[in-house]
C-alpha cells in the first residue's frame, strides 16, 4: 500500500510539476515523456508518474500522438479574467502598494504601435503637494521624460537610432535635446534597470521609471514615479528609481515576463560601436 506522502515530499512533488510546466513555450507546445525527463533530469518513471498526475488533474493534456501539451485547466484559468490580460490589469495593485509605500505619484505609461508613449493610469500622493497627470492618452516622445526613456533604452538598437536621429524638441530649458549625451543616458538606464529625468519634460517634476515586459521579453511600458523637485534629491533619486525597477519587474512577472527572455531582447538593444 502506498504511504501517505509528506510534506516535503509534496513540496518536492509541486517543484517538480513546475519544473514540468516551464518545459512548454512557443517553441515546445508539445512534448514526449523522454523530452520531458531530459529537460527536467527527472528519470523516465518519475516523470510519467507526475504526469499522469498532473494529466488526471488538467495541468496536462496528452493527445493522440502520446505528446503532453499544457491542459485545459491552464486555459481556463488564463481566460477566466484570474490572470491579468492587460497592462493596467496586472499594474494596478502594485502602483497602489507603491504608492501606499513611498506616498509619491505612481504613473503607468504604455508603449504605441507608434513607438511614442502615453499615459494610461496613475496613482496620486496623497500629499497636498504632487503630481497629478492631465495628459491621459496623449502620445508623448520617447526621448522626453523618465518613462520614455526607459522604454527606449530597451528597444532594438535600430529604433533607439532612428529616434535620437529625428531631432529632439527642448519642451523645458533642461530637456535632454544631445543625441550622444541622450544615448549615453540610455546605456546607463539599462544597465541600472531604471531611467530619471529632472524637469526635462515637466518643470519643477523629477521622475525615476522602469520598463515593463511581457511574456515575449518585449516592453511594453513603463512605471514611474512623479515628484515635486523639493522632495528628490540624488540619493531619493536613486532609492525610488531601484523600487520602481524592482516594482515593475513584478508587473512584468504576472504578464508572464521571464528574465531570460528579457535578456535576449535586450542584446539586441546595445550599440554595437559603443565601447564596453
Amino acid at each position: 500500500m502506498e504511504q501517505p506522502v509528506n510534506g516535503r515530499s509534496a513540496v518536492q512533488s509541486i517543484d517538480r510539476a513546475v519544473a514540468i510546466l516551464r518545459c512548454f513555450d512557443a517553441h515546445h507546445a508539445a512534448l514526449g515523456i523522454s523530452d520531458i525527463a531530459r529537460a527536467t533530469g527527472l528519470s523516465t518513471s518519475t516523470a510519467h508518474r507526475l504526469l499522469t498526475s498532473m494529466t488526471t488533474n488538467r495541468l496536462l493534456d496528452q493527445g493522440p500522438d502520446k505528446r503532453y501539451r499544457p491542459g485545459p485547466l491552464l486555459v481556463q484559468l488564463g481566460r477566466s479574467g484570474a490572470v491579468p490580460s492587460s497592462l493596467r490589469e496586472a499594474a494596478r495593485p502594485h502602483m497602489v502598494a507603491l504608492r501606499d509605500e513611498v506616498d509619491e505619484t505612481v504613473g503607468l505609461h504604455e508603449l504605441l504601435p507608434t513607438y511614442e508613449r502615453a499615459v494610461v493610469d496613475q496613482v496620486e500622493s496623497r500629499q497636498e503637494l504632487r503630481r497629478h497627470y492631465t495628459d491621459i492618452g496623449v502620445p508623448i516622445a520617447l526621448t522626453h521624460g523618465a518613462p520614455g526613456k526607459a522604454m527606449l533604452s530597451t528597444l532594438p538598437w535600430s529604433r533607439q537610432k532612428a529616434a535620437l536621429s529625428r531631432g529632439i524638441e527642448a519642451v523645458t530649458d533642461r530637456t535632454v535635446t544631445d543625441p550622444t549625451a541622450l544615448a549615453a543616458e540610455l546605456a546607463t538606464a539599462r544597465e541600472r534597470g531604471w531611467a530619471g529625468s529632472d524637469a526635462e519634460r515637466t518643470p519643477g517634476i523629477r521622475a525615476v521609471a522602469a520598463p515593463v515586459f511581457d511574456h515575449t521579453g518585449m516592453v511594453v511600458g513603463a512605471l514611474g514615479l512623479s515628484v515635486p523637485t523639493v522632495r528628490m534629491d540624488d540619493a531619493r533619486a536613486d532609492e525610488l528609481g531601484r523600487r520602481a525597477a524592482a516594482v515593475a519587474w513584478d508587473v512584468s512577472e504576472a504578464l508572464g515576463a521571464t528574465r531570460s527572455l528579457v535578456d535576449q531582447k535586450l542584446a539586441l538593444a546595445t550599440d554595437p560601436d559603443r565601447p564596453t
